[in-house]
Parts: structure tokens; C-alpha cells; sequence
């Protein structure tokens, strides 16, 4: 392990230590509002330092601090001029008393007070109004901090405390590795990972494990070339953008600026404002990402009906999601003249919208890319409705939609040990057959829960991309053999996983069955032989004899 990664680890974990010693009784899923918010306002606080500094916009005299310069200079009414500057290149902007600091010299200084941390967030939103294009970027993104919540402390001077005790915590955090360069989205990624994990069931509702995330990335962009082009991705139920980003890690060239652009939709607020956190804080500038905090099957987006009522759908590169599993919707026949369903003759059940999922996210693929979303089984066999609907999607006017199924282990998501499946779509194909993968006994067994290891992952995506036969791991099923099997995709119909147990030798067991049997006959002679000799030394021990040797005969 190279000392970067020593490093980043020694941070992380110590950082974890440190966070759950402060949280007291207050719940994972509640405190990482407060951690990872004052994460992002020193990452912000800092970006607008380090522009300041290097587009010379203030003057710094010798010894003087970025921050004390900004105090010094941008006073009455060209203060008003500077945070207009600002706005416009980053898209928010912090006043002097606002930074991060400022904020600790307080701190430092005991001179900060319950009133500051309410002024500092008050004052972010008021600024985050500067720059029009970028309000929906900024804007409320801190709404998630309780100030109030008594499990800070009793009293306001209590919880100030608290929050200060915060902010010297993540003060202490070393942004940069070993070898110079940010590990702040490393660090940040971790927590979200180890919050989700804590958080038990609602862990689930914003972060995908990595290695799952990793499958799906490494898919959605097989066979994309390194190019000068952005490549355009969308996650219809992004949770914390964490899926997000590791499509750009997988994606070739996907660090050069500008290379992807991050579409995503949230329902959950606290979880919308995650993931416009958690791509900034990775680098992601606020104009190459559009995320939206709504209901994606109440409110297609992007873009979606026009004020008369005419769609323009915007279509993607790839599409990845891990939608909710099995959630409620309101499936009003209404829906049916929807376009994202009205092809498929049936709208998913009430109860069951995992295809109303599918199918919304099917609606924004382009003809050229690769959809990849995790699903329950019953997808897979479940019928009324979902099998009409089944149905239509491999018997399409433009051709079999459905690529590849795989099946995943049980047990390697946050609130639920279900197994689960990842189902591959692609909308312009030359064949018309279904790659059947079965990797549901592939895995390493974790104190919690499983997981997938790189060698596991690696046999995945070796099979996906080569689409052939491999004993009991993978078939690729002609469309024939669907239609037999009634368009029943559910996976041991097309992967025989069955081991045959070893033929037993009978007439070997009968021949060790006799000469065991000899040999304890002959193991009782000998003893009996040696208890023959013994004799008792009182009345007790000699009746004791007797019954061994009677035991022995």
C-alpha cells in the first residue's frame, strides 16, 4: 500500500473516530448533515480564497492572510462589488465575517456566538441569489442543519458549542495527501460510505455500495473511446451522486474538464443536497452538473412537456439508477398517455413501481447507449401487469431493449439482505438474445453485510463484454428460448447452477464397514486381554473392573 493511501485511510478512520465520539446519541443518518455541511462550507470558503489569490482580485501585504486581506478591503460599499465578482466565477459567494476562517478565529478566540451559525448559512443563501444560472445550484443547500435540535445541547449556548466543537473537527482534517495533491472527495465519499453503513435501512436511501456502483459504471461506458466529447449521464433516483461519480471514474479520460456532464433527480431534500455537495467536493464545477430535486415519476425531467403540453425528452449517453425497490406510486390510468409508458400497454402496479423506473429511465437513453439499473428478482418473473409490460420490452417494434441480466449475491445493500439484479438495456442492437449471468454465489462474507471483491467484479464484467457461455455462471439465451419460457427471465431457467453430488461406491462402504468392524473386534480383545489383569484394591474398584470387562467381551 503506497503512503498516500496509508495516509488517506489514517485520516478517514480517525476522522470517523472523532465524529462518532461528538454525535452522542444523535442518529448516523441525522448527524452527517452537520459533518459533511461544515465539510462543504470550508471546501467553498477555501475555493473563494483561492480565487481571490489567484486572480489577484485583492491586495496582499507581506504576512497578510488571504482572509484578513478580503476583511480589510471588501468594507462598505465595495463590499457589494466584490461578492457581485465572486458570484459570477464560482457561482456563490462568502462575506468577510461569513468565511470559514473567520468563522474558526472566533472560535479560537471564544468570541463566536449562538446567533454567528444562523447569520453564516442566512447569509450563504441570501448571496447564492447573485448568480442567476447558479441559484438552483447553491441555493438552500445548508437547509439540512438543525440549529435547534436538542440533541446539540439544552440550551442555544450549549448547541453553539457543539457546533463549534464541529467545526474545530473538520478544521483538523488534512485536505491533502501525501503527495500534495486534494483527498477531500476521497474523505468525504468515505464518510457518506460509513454514515450509510450506521444509518441501517435509511443508509440505503443515498448510498449505492461502491462495488456495486463500480459494475454499473465499468458497464455503462464499455466500448466508449477516449474522446474530446462530453459524455452525458443520468441518475433518475441519484441519491447522494455517488453513482454519479464513479461512472466518471470508470469513464476513459473522465477527469479532463468537461469530459462528462452529471444529469441527476432526487425526491428525498436532504439527499438532493448530498449529492450537489458531494460532485462539487469532487471537483465537478456547478455548470457542468443539473440536478433537480423532485419526484421522477411525478415530474419527468429533464426538460419533459412544454407549456403546450409537447415533450422535448432529452436523451443520454448512459443511464445507471438504483431505484427504491418495490416503492408505492400513484399509477392513475391517466399515466397511460404518458410517453415514457404508453408503448408498453401496462402501467407498473401501485405497489410495485420498479418498472415505471425502467421504463422512465428507458425513455431517456439515447439509440446509441447503455442503460444499467438494479432491480428486485420478482422484475424478473412476476406477471399481470409486469409481464405485459416484460413482454413488450423484448418484443419492441425496434427490437429486444432487454441486454444483459445479472444476478447479484443477497445481502449487499444498506436495509435490505434481498438479492438483487442488474438489468442491462440497450435500445439499437443487431440480435435479439439475453445474456444470463448468475453471479449471486460470488462474493466475500462481511460482518454485516457481503460484498463484492475486485476479482468478483472483474469475472462480471469479463463475461458481459465477451456475451458467451460459461458453466454454470452464464448463458446467452436465443429469442426463441425466452418465447418457450413464456418471456420468464428469472435466472436458474437459464443458468443450471446444479452441482451432482459424487456417486457412492456401495460395495467400498460395505468392504470399510467390515474391516472397521474387524479391527474394533480386535481393539475390545486387546483391552478386555489388559483388564483381565488388573485387580481392584477395594470391594468399589473391583465391581468397576467387572463391568469393563463385561463392556469389553
Amino acid at each position: 500500500m503506497t503512503d498516500k493511501l496509508i495516509k488517506e485511510e489514517q485520516v478517514e478512520k480517525e476522522l470517523w473516530t472523532m465524529a462518532n465520539e461528538l454525535r452522542g446519541s444523535m442518529d448516523a443518518s441525522e448527524y452527517k448533515n452537520y459533518i459533511l455541511a461544515f465539510m462543504f462550507y470550508r471546501y467553498l470558503s477555501e475555493q473563494q480564497e483561492k480565487y481571490l489569490f489567484d486572480n489577484n482580485i485583492i491586495d496582499i501585504e507581506p504576512g497578510q492572510s488571504v482572509n484578513d486581506a478580503y476583511k480589510k478591503q471588501a468594507v462598505g460599499s465595495e463590499l457589494e462589488d466584490y461578492l457581485e465578482d465572486i458570484s459570477s466565477s464560482l457561482g456563490y459567494a462568502m462575506e468577510p465575517e461569513d468565511t470559514w476562517a473567520s468563522l474558526i478565529d472566533k472560535i479560537n478566540n471564544s468570541k463566536v456566538v449562538p446567533s454567528d451559525y444562523q447569520d453564516l448559512f442566512d447569509n450563504f443563501n441570501k448571496n447564492s441569489s447573485l448568480n442567476k444560472e447558479a441559484v438552483q445550484d447553491f441555493s438552500g443547500v445548508f437547509n439540512d442543519i438543525n440549529l435547534s435540535d436538542s440533541r446539540l445541547g439544552a440550551t442555544t449556548t450549549i448547541r453553539a458549542k457543539s457546533l463549534s466543537k464541529i467545526a474545530n473537527l473538520i478544521d483538523g482534517i488534512e485536505y491533502n495527501g501525501a503527495d500534495g495533491k486534494d483527498i477531500l472527495g476521497s474523505i468525504y465519499e468515505y464518510l457518506i460510505g460509513q454514515f450509510a453503513a450506521s444509518a441501517g435501512k435509511k443508509g440505503g436511501e443515498f448510498y449505492t455500495p461502491h462495488e456495486v456502483s463500480k459494475v454499473l459504471a465499468k458497464i455503462a461506458v464499455h466500448g466508449v473511446e477516449k474522446s474530446d466529447q462530453t459524455f452525458s449521464v443520468y441518475d433518475p433516483t441519484c441519491g447522494s451522486g455517488s453513482l454519479l461519480l464513479t461512472v466518471q471514474n470508470e469513464l476513459p479520460g473522465g477527469n479532463r474538464p468537461g469530459a462528462m456532464r452529471f444529469h441527476g433527480q432526487e425526491k428525498n431534500t436532504t439527499t438532493y443536497n448530498l449529492a450537489r455537495m458531494n460532485l462539487m467536493m469532487h471537483g465537478v464545477s456547478y455548470t457542468n452538473m443539473v440536478l433537480s430535486n423532485a419526484d421522477t415519476l411525478e415530474s419527468d425531467w429533464p426538460d419533459g412537456p412544454d407549456a403546450d403540453g409537447i415533450d422535448h425528452p432529452r436523451s443520454f449517453d448512459a443511464v445507471v439508477a438504483n431505484p427504491p425497490y418495490s416503492a408505492r406510486w400513484d399509477n392513475s390510468e391517466t399515466k397511460l398517455k404518458d410517453p415514457r409508458f404508453k408503448e408498453y400497454g401496462k402501467l407498473a402496479p401501485k405497489t410495485k413501481a420498479d418498472y415505471a423506473f425502467v421504463l422512465h429511465s428507458l425513455y431517456h437513453l439515447n439509440d446509441e447507449g447503455t442503460m444499467a439499473i438494479v432491480l428486485p428478482h420478482g422484475v424478473l418473473f412476476r406477471g399481470a401487469a409486469e409481464g405485459i409490460i416484460r413482454k413488450n420490452l423484448i418484443e419492441h417494434q425496434t427490437g429486444n431493449q432487454i441486454y444483459t441480466v445479472i444476478g447479484l449475491p443477497a445481502n449487499l445493500f444498506y436495509g435490505t439482505s434481498i438479492p438483487t439484479v442488474i438489468i442491462v438495456f440497450k435500445k439499437k442492437r443487431s440480435t435479439n438474445d439475453i445474456l444470463f449471468i448468475d453471479a449471486s454465489k460470488d462474493f466475500e462474507k462481511g460482518k454485516n453485510q457481503n460484498y463484492l471483491t475486485d476479482e468478483n467484479i472483474d469475472k462480471i464484467i469479463k463475461t458481459y463484454r465477451e456475451r458467451k457461455d460459461l458453466d454454470k455462471y452464464a448463458h446467452l439465451a436465443t429469442i426463441d428460448e425466452i418465447r418457450e419460457n413464456d418471456y420468464n427471465l428469472n435466472i436458474p431457467r437459464y443458468v443450471d447452477t446444479f452441482e451432482e453430488e459424487v456417486p457412492v461406491d456401495i460395495e467400498k462402504l460395505v468392504k470399510e464397514y467390515g474391516e472397521d468392524n474387524k479391527q474394533i473386534k480386535k481393539l475390545n480383545s486387546e483391552i478386555a486381554s489388559s483388564l483381565d489383569k488388573l485387580v481392584g484394591s477395594d470391594e468399589t474398584t473391583q465391581h468397576d473392573l467387572e463391568l469393563l470387562k463385561e463392556l469389553f467381551k
